[in-house]
């Protein structure tokens, strides 16, 4: 099922997390027992099959996504493996306009791996929707190994740069850095 999703992605020239990130996800939905899950970046579903994986059988994930599209296609990967309809709540519509109507406080895990230009804005509304010992997660925090090089200052890599180190210094969280993909950036809500 991952694979077909994958490749469902590809045709649609939308990015899919890698199988190391994806495996991180399951573990992290599963070892926080994640009830209410929210994605930012539906894509073809790849993120979410990761996530469904972990979460326990009464989870239910909430995927916002500016590309009907894509969530059409995501529907296609929740069907084939076998996903509850009541275990997702696909959204469409700009994640900035639709993040500030879910509940504060009311989720344990949010996955921000869309337009990473609008990172801070998703980061700021996670963080706003986490319980606490919730866990934030951005997807490509090293950005193609940019972010890491002083030298590159092109503004999506200063954009994905500034997140880290918000991150880094907001006492609000506890933040590590994954090497695993194209980076995976954690913070757990104290």
């Amino acid at each position: 099922m991952l694979l077909r999703a994958r490749e469902r992605a590809s045709e649609l020239g939308t990015p899919a997390v890698l199988p190391g990130v994806g495996a991180v996800l399951r573990v992290l939905a599963a070892a926080t027992g994640a009830r209410a899950v929210v994605e930012v970046g539906t894509g073809a579903g790849v993120a979410a099959l990761w996530l469904l994986r972990g979460m326990p059988l009464d989870g239910q994930l909430t995927t916002i996504d500016r590309e009907v599209e894509h969530q059409r296609a995501a529907r296609v990967a929740f069907a084939e493996d076998g996903v509850a309809p009541q275990r997702t709540r696909i959204i469409p519509g700009r994640p900035g306009d639709v993040l500030p109507r879910l509940a504060d406080g009311a989720y344990d895990l949010v996955l921000v791996a869309s337009d990473p230009l609008a990172y801070p804005e998703y980061v700021d509304e996670a963080l706003r929707l986490l319980r606490p010992g919730g866990v934030l997660a951005v997807d490509g925090a090293l950005l193609r190994d940019r972010v890491a090089d002083p030298a590159r200052r092109d503004e999506l890599t200063t954009v994905v740069r500034e997140v880290g180190r918000t991150l880094r210094n907001d006492e609000r969280v506890l933040p590590a850095m994954l090497p695993s993909g194209d980076g995976l950036l954690l913070a757990v809500r104290r």
